[in-house]
């Protein structure tokens, strides 16, 4: 196997590839390696000579810089996005976020390869994880503009639980991630672009608007192959769907929803409402009502 770790030097399978990036600590080195991982893959297809997906064991969990320090969720500090700190540590959550997302698109892409797909299956979470690596470091821009950086605050450590969860089957990873994880971002991501626009910071309003267009896509991406694989074994979708999110996610889904984006992502309303903490109804979710970030 290539090492990863020479000059220009990669992997020369898709499950290599994604295992380089698993495994690099920093997260700037990381989307770096993303980007270039991505690259390979798109110049691979494009010569019509795809990559081999190879066989290479992805980590049970991705490699981490030693900051920032991860807590239980109860004992992340709360801060109200009212004032500049709380605006960094708004930014710090979402950072987080992102990072995780590249980790997980990857992960997706090493830790299935003996269950058949098309090349289109491959294709979007490339795709989707290097946007994600995009997306990063648009945040972190925000925050060193802001005089803060990523690792300046402690995170919760639950973020790869759906990994752990889901790591034996596909729909069910397919399902708890894009499905109900990034579909959340969709929910929320509205209410963070108003904050920020309020409070007159252009960089991260343009940084999550960018996030939000790019996270319809990858909601679609588990929508499209969740179905796909349904459609293989003759399974009712949405039944599968609620049987799967009840199985492996932690707690009901929170409303309110952004119906319209999810739509646009190829999730109806059956599919998550039956779902819900009971909290909320449909008229009390119109899209861009600001939401906590709390479960993202």
């Amino acid at each position: 196997m290539t090492d990863p770790a020479a000059p220009d030097a990669l992997p020369d399978t898709l499950t290599g590839l994604a295992v380089a990036v698993l495994t690099t600590a920093d997260g700037r080195a990381k989307t770096a390696l993303s980007h270039r991982a991505a690259a390979k893959w798109r110049a691979s297809r494009a010569a019509g000579t795809p990559l081999p997906l190879g066989q290479e064991a992805p980590p049970l969990r991705p490699a981490r810089p030693e900051k920032p320090d991860l807590l239980a969720p109860r004992d992340v500090p709360r801060r109200r996005p009212g004032s500049e700190a709380g605006r960094i540590a708004l930014l710090h959550a979402v950072a987080h976020i992102e990072l995780n997302a590249v980790d997980l698109h990857w992960d997706i892409l090493a830790r299935f390869p003996d269950v058949p797909m098309p090349l289109g299956f491959y294709d979007d979470w490339v795709k989707a994880a290097d946007e994600e690596s995009k997306h990063f470091n648009l945040v972190c821009d925000c925050l060193e503009a802001l005089g803060s950086h990523y690792g300046a605050l402690p995170t919760h450590a639950g973020m790869w639980r759906a990994a752990e969860d889901t790591v034996d089957d596909l729909p069910a990873r397919l399902a708890v991630v894009p499905m109900v994880l990034e579909a959340r971002g969709l929910d929320v991501t509205p209410g963070m672009i108003a904050t920020f626009r309020k409070a007159g910071v252009t960089q991260a309003v343009d940084a999550l608007e960018t996030i939000y267009a790019e996270e319809v896509g990858h909601v679609a991406y588990g929508s499209k192959w969740f179905n796909f694989l349904c459609g293989r074994h003759d399974t009712d979708p949405k039944d599968a769907f609620h049987a799967l999110i009840r199985k492996h996610f932690h707690g009901a889904l929170k409303p309110p929803f952004n119906e319209e984006k999810r739509a646009d992502a190829g999730l109806p309303p059956d599919f998550y409402w039956p779902l819900a903490d009971g909290t909320g109804t449909r008229e009390e979710s119109p899209t861009g009502k600001p939401v906590s970030v709390e479960n993202s």
